[in-house]
């Protein structure tokens, strides 16, 4: 056996949890914020969990139609469109406006709450490029 005892080891234990900063990193307070037990148990208001997935449920009822009206291709096509929308990004220090993924939705001609006061998680002060990249490429 040319792989030996620690390679088999290693296949077989998951490292998920373990950071570049090691087993015990302390929770990073300047990406995640403060922490909130309540937050994370249960929402707020019975209705925030319909609104956090509205987008999911409606892109469900839109396929759904679709594949009634036009047939199996219709969704499929445009289910391939959203993925490479996606894969289109900016630095992640930088905002986007993600018009594209608003023109396939058909949103880009309607004025939304995220129009006129943003998503709060969307705030304008730009954060440290290199740490940024660093995150996002998993050096960090």
């Amino acid at each position: 056996n040319s792989r030996g005892t620690a390679s088999l080891l290693k296949d077989s234990i998951s490292f998920t949890g373990v950071s570049a900063s090691g087993l015990f990193e302390g929770h990073d307070l300047l990406r995640r914020g403060f922490t909130s037990v309540k937050n994370e148990l249960l929402p707020s208001h019975p209705l925030e969990l319909t609104e956090k997935n509205f987008q999911l449920n409606q892109d469900k009822t839109n396929f759904a139609t679709l594949r009634n009206i036009q047939g199996i291709h219709a969704p499929l096509k445009l289910q391939m469109e959203f993925r490479a929308v996606k894969q289109v990004q900016r630095l992640p220090f930088l905002h986007s406006s993600n018009i594209a993924m608003d023109i396939l939705r058909g949103n880009d001609e309607c004025i939304g709450f995220e129009d006129i006061l943003n998503d709060p998680s969307q705030s304008e002060v730009m954060g440290e490029p290199h740490m940024m990249m660093e995150h996002k490429l998993g050096l960090l």
